[in-house]
């Protein structure tokens, strides 16, 4: 086949081969050659590259790097290949079963730099990224853009589409939006939450524009300004709103006849601010930071919410080592930080799994005799076959299941609930399961013994008052959704909704649902309930990760909540955060982090037998004088003439004398009990202290112990260094992180012991 700029070129395969229209052969066709070739057609049809400009498995670093070859070098014309000049392009594909990872954009910098390359394509079927190389900065500084020139772009066009959009970065992103914020407010005169949920209607319709774009690979971006002018009618931000709406109709996260409350001047401004950046493409961490520096700025003094820093989100999940078919939930979701992080390791996990099988299987059939177009089919086959199981789409799909069956999130306020929707649906799915809906109240698939993990950082310092009771709403359930989750959870769904619903019906308090709370107390802080409310979640050997007040940890007051949980799970890890962390969200409290391990059946019943026997043990000691004291306790009262003679006829006076002596034995037995039943409940709480000590002497286990200096965030929200987990801000001389500890203490406790042989 000639080459050229052949319109409409189409991928051709058969027999086991696929046509390099570049190299002009048949070449065997493996998955990764067809995501090559199937991206040249994208090169020629879609930017009109010719042929005759792009250059194939070309070697890129000089003489002695035969190894390092480029898929693909693009040139800007074809004369400029044939004057050996640098190409404008290097494109770097990928295998499908792999998430792009930084280390690949490197190794493409690398490549453009080697041959003075200003684009580099990082690319598979599920991820293609768009980067300008930097040649006056060091290596390693690429920067991320919207996309690459077309053949036809001429050098204004080419600098256009660099500053025409762009990803963002964490100041300018979370800047731009207070920039939104304040037009609004200003110009409409809107309160800082109502200003906010406009801004979130209109990033909804950015995000909803640039998966269009990228979905059906239009040039045309409709969300900017030159559209919008172009259109007939009196609210064209509100036409693509409506658009929106539809397309996230499933997700009832608008209401049907829900508008952008704005009017057009105003809508127009804001999206000329964020008509210029590409929020699609802008790496989650970086739109995660800045999106929660913002909120947290807007909402602080509005609703008293506050965010957790992405380092201690980061640390947390990974404490928790999240694997595949595990469920999570968070019952005060926020912005929905940990489900998030959570949706991005398992993910990246299955990704890399699938990866593995197929190298796995293609080594094996290196080593077995058979043609290579035998081979090619039958890696093709696998491929394919491992392809379905990545498919979110496909019901029953690893993907799948991880996007809509694993996890689960409740945040109280409705605004908080459609902002963790949001930003999920920004990182890639999940969304489904979270709910705005009371936290301590089981809702749809949110219910007792659920959860292998629970990860949280519920809300300090506010009470659950009497007064706050189940309400009729938290009860009602449309049909289709219960029949739903019947289907799917069976008895305990069914059990847990009705449970509910008598409580809605006796308007029962909400601290009545919880055993924490003290006798005639008639309000209970609502990091208390949280605590009891996450280890009901977890399942039988289900872990949890929870922030609290450091209060929880040493007050004596509260010695009874920890009890509470040294009786149900293990106590992995306390982990004590510097007082500023939380400074930049809005919470001035110290806190640590606590890991549990809630027992299993097993567990749970070998510590209810030990604490019997811990407390019967203890009694026998003082079973004596407990003994006595209940005699004494129980000694009846005199009764008049208990000290006279039988037989007698006393006098009047010998009868007042003897009831006198009767009265003051009275007073005396009386006096006998008080101290008794006083000494008795001193025996009790002796018993109880030392039965408590043996137990833990006979349930013993380590408990991992860090206290942290820095935690990647200042007390003003930047940057800092961070002795957490493995990053590239780790403290000079730092040996081992707090993840990298606890993993050595975890698989080998006695090397952190004084005078242990390992020490």
């Amino acid at each position: 086949m000639p080459l050229g700029n052949t319109a409409d070129l189409q991928v051709q395969s058969k027999n086991g081969k696929i046509f390099s229209y570049v190299r002009q052969q048949w070449l065997t066709e493996t998955p990764e050659e067809r995501v090559r070739q199937e991206y040249l057609v994208v090169l020629v049809n879609e930017y009109g590259f010719h042929l005759e400009q792009i250059g194939e498995e070309v070697p890129v670093t000089g003489r002695g790097s035969g190894q390092a070859r480029a898929d693909f070098l693009v040139w800007r014309s074809v004369q400029d290949r044939a004057d050996n000049k640098n190409p404008l392009i290097v494109v770097e594909c990928k295998a499908d079963n792999v998430t792009i990872r930084e280390a690949d954009y490197w190794q493409g910098d690398h490549y453009a730099r080697g041959c003075g390359a200003r684009f580099l394509v990082t690319h598979n079927h599920h991820q293609t990224k768009y980067w300008r190389v930097l040649h006056d900065r060091m290596p390693k500084s690429l920067e991320e853009i919207e996309n690459i020139p077309t053949a036809d772009a001429s050098e204004k066009q080419i600098e256009d589409l660099i500053k025409r959009l762009k990803v963002f970065k964490e100041d300018e992103f979370a800047d731009l939006l207070h920039q939104c914020h304040n037009v609004i407010r200003n110009r409409e005169k809107l309160d800082p939450a109502a200003a906010f949920d406009e801004i979130a209607k209109i990033l909804f319709v950015k995000v909803y524009v640039e998966r269009e774009l990228r979905a059906k690979r239009r040039r045309v971006n409709v969300f900017n300004v030159d559209f919008l002018d172009e259109q007939i009618g009196d609210d064209p931000l509100n036409d693509l709103f409506a658009k929106t709406r539809v397309f996230y109709k499933a997700d009832r996260i608008f209401g049907e006849q829900e508008r952008i409350n704005l009017r057009p001047p105003t809508g127009r401004e804001i999206v000329k601010k964020l008509q210029v950046y590409n929020l699609s493409e802008t790496s989650e961490d970086i739109k995660g930071i800045a999106f929660e520096r913002f909120l947290g700025r807007t909402f602080r003094g509005e609703i008293g919410q506050f965010f957790t820093p992405r380092t201690i989100v980061e640390f947390m999940v990974h404490m928790l080592d999240p694997q595949e078919d595990e469920i999570i939930c968070d019952p005060a979701s926020g912005s929905g930080g940990f489900l998030i992080r959570f949706f991005e390791i398992v993910r990246q996990q299955i990704m890399a799994d699938a990866d593995w099988q197929y190298q796995t299987y293609r080594e094996q059939l290196a080593d077995e005799q058979m043609t290579e177009e035998e081979r090619a089919e039958r890696l093709r086959a696998r491929f394919e076959e491992i392809q379905k199981t990545l498919q979110p789409d496909r019901r029953g799909s690893r993907m799948w299941k991880l996007a809509n069956q694993c996890i689960f999130g409740t945040d109280a306020n409705d605004r908080m609930a459609r902002t963790s929707k949001m930003n999920m649906i920004m990182h890639g799915d999940g969304h489904g399961g979270v709910h705005h809906h009371d936290g301590f109240v089981n809702v749809n698939g949110i219910f007792d013994g659920r959860f292998h993990l629970v990860l949280t950082n519920p809300p300090f310092g506010s009470n659950v008052e009497e007064g706050d009771t189940v309400l009729p709403s938290e009860a009602e359930i449309p049909d289709d959704v219960r029949e739903r989750y019947t289907s799917e959870y069976g008895a305990l769904y069914t059990e847990a909704q009705r449970a509910v619903a008598a409580a809605a019906r006796a308007k029962k308090p909400v601290a009545s649902l919880f055993e924490l709370p003290r006798h005639n107390q008639t309000k209970v802080k609502t990091e208390i309930l949280f605590l009891e409310r996450c280890l009901k979640l977890l399942k039988e050997g289900g872990r949890m990760g929870i922030v609290l007040p450091e209060g929880m940890f040493n007050n004596s007051s509260l010695a009874y909540v920890r009890k509470f949980c040294e009786d149900r799970a293990y106590i992995r890890a306390v982990v004590s955060l510097p007082q500023e962390t939380f400074y930049s969200s809005g919470a001035s409290v110290k806190a640590s982090l606590l890991f549990l391990q809630k027992f299993t059946k097993e567990e749970q019943q070998r510590f209810d037998q030990l604490k019997v026997d811990a407390e019967a043990e203890r009694r026998m000691v003082y079973q004596k004088e407990l003994d006595e004291l209940t005699a004494t306790i129980e000694l009846p009262s005199y009764k008049q003439g208990a000290f006279l003679s039988e037989g007698d006829k006393p006098t009047a006076e010998q009868r007042d004398d003897a009831n006198e002596l009767a009265r003051s034995a009275n007073v005396q037995r009386t006096a006998d009990r008080d101290a008794a039943r006083k000494r008795l409940k001193e025996l009790d709480e002796i018993i109880r202290r030392e039965a408590r000590t043996l137990l833990k002497e006979r349930f013993d286990y380590p408990i991992f112990m860090y206290e942290a200096e820095k935690v990647g965030i200042t007390s003003t929200g930047e940057a800092d260094l961070n002795e957490l987990y493995p990053n590239d801000r780790q403290p000079a001389g730092l040996e081992a992180t707090c993840l990298e500890l606890y993993r050595q203490f975890r698989d080998e406790p006695t090397r952190f012991f004084v005078g242990s042989p390992a020490a």
